[in-house]
């Protein structure tokens, strides 16, 4: 049976800076044409709008940034 281990952390590090490079600078924009058609709406409705906009693009990849800031865990240890 397969290991259901998911992605290794190479590969997990690989796709966090796809998203962060690619990926959030697009959300942004997306935002900003939303907040944008916000115009005419008090400041207090747009600023939740950018708030909950800027929470929800991590939801999706919680998983994927997890662990990204630490060592290796497959690297081979140096004794």
């Amino acid at each position: 049976m397969a290991d259901k281990k998911g992605l290794s952390y190479k590969a997990r590090r690989r796709w966090a800076l796809v998203v962060l490079l690619i990926g959030l600078p697009l959300y942004i924009m997306v935002a900003t044409v939303l907040g944008g058609l916000l115009v005419d709406y008090p400041v207090v409705l747009q600023l939740l709008v950018f708030v909950v906009l800027g929470i929800i693009w991590i939801l999706p990849f919680k998983s994927l940034f997890r662990g990204i800031g630490q060592a290796d865990p497959d690297a081979p240890k140096d004794e």
